[in-house]
Order: C-alpha cells, then sequence, then structure tokens
C-alpha cells in the first residue's frame, strides 16, 4: 500500500481533529519541564508479536507537530514483528516528540491491532479459495483507515460505505414485501454496474434470492448443515453466485468454516473488536 491510500485527505482531517483533541490547549507538562531547545532521540517498540499496520499514519502525526522531527522506518506495514522490535525511529526536538507521542500511538495501537486480528483470520484460510473480509462496523470517521489495517493484516475489504455496492439485508426484504421483489428494485434502481448482494436467513430465502437472479448471497448466522446445503444449492445455478457467511464467526470456527467452500467469510470483529496491541515509545536526551 502507497503512503497516499493511508494520507487520504479524511485521514489527514482525523490526524488533524486527534491533534487538536489533544494539543489543543498545548501540553503544560512538557513545557513547564522539557527546555525548548532540549533535542532526544527515540524509538516505537512492539511489546508483544504483532501485524503492524499504520506507520505512516504515526510519522505524519510527528511531522505536523514539529517538521524538525526526523523520522526513519525500519518496516513496513503488514510485517508480523516479534516483541520489542522497533516500528518507528525519530530524532529532533524533545518538545515535539513528546507532544505527538500519545496521538502517534494511539493510531498505531489501534491499526496494529486490527491487522494483527485480521491475520489470524487469514492464516486459517490458507489453502483453501475462502477469503476474510471486513464489514462496515467501523470506528465512526474511521473508516478508511480501519480497512487499510485489515488489509495489512491479509484481509479484504467489503463495501467501503452504502454507496458502493447492493446490499439487502433483512429489513429491505421486509419493506420491498420480500425478496424477489427487493431484488428486482434494485436491478431496476440501482447502477447497472454494481453486483447485487441478498443476505439470507433461511435455505427458503436463500432459494428466493437464487431465483431472482442475485449476483451474491450472504447466509447470515446459519448453522454448518445448512451452510453446505447452500454452497451446493448456488453451485448448480449458472451463473454461479458468490457465498458469502457471516454470524458468529470465531477463530475456532474457521478452520471447519473454510472447508465448506464459501467464497467469503465477513467478521465484523476485525474492527470492532480488535484489541489494541502494546507498543511504547522510548526517548534518550541528546
Amino acid at each position: 500500500m502507497a503512503s497516499s491510500d493511508w494520507l487520504s485527505p479524511a485521514t489527514c482531517r482525523l490526524i488533524d481533529l486527534a491533534l487538536e483533541e489533544d494539543l489543543g490547549r498545548g501540553d503544560v507538562t512538557t513545557a513547564s519541564v522539557v527546555d525548548a531547545n532540549a533535542r532526544a532521540t527515540g524509538r516505537i517498540v512492539t511489546r508483544e508479536p504483532i501485524v503492524v499496520a499504520g506507520l505512516t499514519v504515526a510519522a505524519e502525526v510527528f511531522r505536523r507537530v514539529d517538521p524538525a522531527i526526523e523520522i526513519e522506518r525500519p518496516v513496513q506495514d503488514g510485517a508480523h514483528l516479534p516483541t520489542d522490535a522497533t516500528l518507528l525511529t525519530f530524532r529532533g526536538p524533545a518538545r515535539g516528540l513528546l507532544m505527538a507521542e500519545r496521538c502517534a500511538l494511539n493510531f498505531l495501537q489501534r491499526l496494529s491491532g486490527i491487522a494483527t486480528v485480521t491475520r489470524k483470520f487469514a492464516d486459517l484460510c490458507q489453502g483453501t479459495a475462502t477469503r476474510v473480509a471486513d464489514t462496515r462496523k467501523t470506528s465512526p470517521g474511521a473508516r478508511a483507515l480501519e480497512k487499510l489495517a485489515v488489509r495489512a493484516g491479509g484481509g479484504a475489504n467489503h463495501r467501503p460505505d452504502l454507496g458502493s455496492g447492493v446490499l439487502i439485508k433483512d429489513n429491505h426484504v421486509a419493506l420491498a414485501g420480500g425478496v424477489r421483489e427487493a431484488v428486482r428494485r434494485a436491478r431496476a434502481g440501482a447502477p447497472h454496474g454494481l453486483r447485487i448482494e441478498v443476505e439470507v436467513d433461511t435455505l427458503a430465502q436463500l432459494d428466493e434470492a437464487l431465483d431472482a437472479g442475485a449476483d451474491i448471497v450472504l447466509l447470515d448466522n446459519f448453522t454448518t448443515a445448512d451452510i453446505t446445503i447452500g454452497v451446493a444449492r448456488a453451485r448448480a445455478r449458472t451463473p454461479r453466485p458468490l457465498v458469502e457467511i457471516s454470524g458468529g464467526v470465531t477463530l475456532s470456527l474457521m478452520p471447519e468454516l473454510c472447508r465448506l467452500g464459501v467464497d467469503i467469510i465477513s467478521v465484523g470483529a476485525l474492527t470492532h473488536s480488535a484489541p489494541a496491541v502494546d507498543l511504547s515509545m522510548e526517548l534518550s536526551a541528546v
């Protein structure tokens, strides 16, 4: 992933908000304790094994606080790092380093946490045709970053927003009067280049979606036995729709689910429940 992917206009606005939140009234401790001309070197290190994500964002935080800070990046996003590995190194004004520390760490810990969890799920799909994908269950305002972190961890991205894909869910079905009518309306009203995905709760709804010509069927909270039946029914259609599953997916279930022949396993926990990883910033006076 290029640096420009991480530093989109939306991300830059988020960095500005984070810095305003933490430094809007200055840093009274640093201003009181650290000489204005003091310089320091430092590094951000891991306190546990992680998959790193968000290095470009963290570096941008330091640059915005003080452009005089020199930054080196010995690793890349997506790297699997052991305990006590160095993510970033710094040299420059000590006050700037201290003022940027927490904001930079917040981004790195959150995004690396997502990448680390995603890697655990993605590794369990190795050797199969199944992909692990995220959902829209992301932190408000941080979706683009969190989806990049999923990719850094080896996962795939589902639709980034409501305008980028058709996903007919249970409430759409209820308001449209049924699966078939919902699909018909989507075909008539949505841009022609978008595939139509239908979330179904039962095998009967699956049959309706297949008969209506859905491009993707999402089996929500299906049992293993019913997923097997659903995959077989989808494969019997021409053209064959993609099969996605979701709902209650855990690491312990992944090996079994990946053997069922589904195309996509969507896991909201990649973003909404990923714990922050343990990182630390160490500084030394120069």
